[in-house]
């Protein structure tokens, strides 16, 4: 099923009889800044906030939000999978 873009007057992600909405700008953003690889420790944060505008916290918080959702999985799965099972290694360590 494809999503299709918000009627007017409906809400931006909202969900109706087409099924879920796409995931917002800010969310594709976010799993196209985790498909990269990155230097150093300190240039991805650098670029969360100079890309993104967000802070990595913000970021972190976003990014576990979105490995729950279906519609990210959809989006991404390569990705999301990757992300899932190292989340999935760190709790088992716990």
């Amino acid at each position: 099923m494809t999503a299709h873009p918000p009627e007017p007057g409906e809400p931006a992600g909202a969900d109706d009889a087409r099924g879920p909405a796409e995931l917002s700008e800010r969310d594709r953003a976010v799993l196209a800044m985790e498909r990269r690889g990155w230097p150093g420790p300190g240039a991805k944060e650098r670029a969360v906030r100079e890309r993104l505008g967000i802070s990595p916290t913000r970021y972190y918080q976003l990014l576990g939000a979105l490995l729950d959702d279906p519609r990210a999985l959809a989006h991404d799965p390569v990705t999301v999978n990757r992300l899932r099972r190292i989340r999935d290694e760190r709790r088992k360590r716990r």
